[in-house]
């Protein structure tokens, strides 16, 4: 009980103390940009029409397209307690193959370039 009482003290003193530094540490020097309701680098003013930078566009694609990569490779320390953990490495193997191949092609065609 004792090692209970310690340990949720401890908990609660260091987290008051996380509070009252994060009120004190930050600076409140606000600028235009930080007032801005969008902080996406547009003019939340003017027109909503603009045209869209198409290259940002596909480089935010393929940004979800390898973080998706994580998602299904994430199971593959489980899978080698299966039976036959063969079949996991492989699926896992050809994943890894065909994005390697898309990274290279996108590579060779230029579609990683962020400025031309």
């Amino acid at each position: 009980m004792n090692l209970v009482m310690t340990v949720l003290t401890i908990a609660s003193l260091l987290s008051i103390v996380l509070v009252l530094v994060s009120f004190w540490l930050p600076q409140m020097t606000p600028d235009s940009e930080k007032l801005s309701p969008y902080e996406c680098g547009f003019d939340p003013l003017g027109s909503a029409r603009l045209p869209f930078s198409l290259r940002f566009f596909l480089v935010a694609i393929l940004f979800l397209l390898f973080d998706l990569e994580i998602a299904l490779l994430l199971p593959l320390p489980w899978g080698n307690q299966l039976l036959n953990p063969l079949v996991t490495v492989s699926w896992a193997a050809a994943i890894l193959i065909l994005l390697t191949l898309g990274l290279v092609y996108e590579w060779l065609q230029g579609g990683l370039e962020w400025a031309e």
